[in-house]
């Protein structure tokens, strides 16, 4: 399966990011991870159908009510995550 690195910068951290994108992931039949990173960005890494890729691509723009993102960084993972679920690191 088909699988994406994402990094969003902003206000991202200590808004409920990683949980909103955990939420929307799941609803998406997406399993991977998000983690806060020391710069103050949020990891996504996710693994599915190419479809629910895209639609999380396109939440992660806007991210729940009091991010703000900046920046969304994109690119394609070779790796699977072992995971199962969507994991919040």
């Amino acid at each position: 399966m088909p699988g994406v690195r994402f990094v969003v910068s902003g206000r991202v951290q200590g808004v409920c990011f990683r949980a909103g994108t955990r939420t929307q992931a799941l609803g998406l039949g997406l399993r991977g991870y998000a983690k806060n990173l020391p710069d103050g960005s949020v990891e996504v890494v996710a693994v599915g159908e190419a479809q629910a890729l895209e639609a999380l691509a396109q939440w992660l723009e806007d991210g729940p009510a009091l991010a703000r993102v900046d920046a969304v960084g994109r690119e394609d993972v070779d790796e699977d995550v072992q995971a199962n679920g969507f994991a919040i690191l």
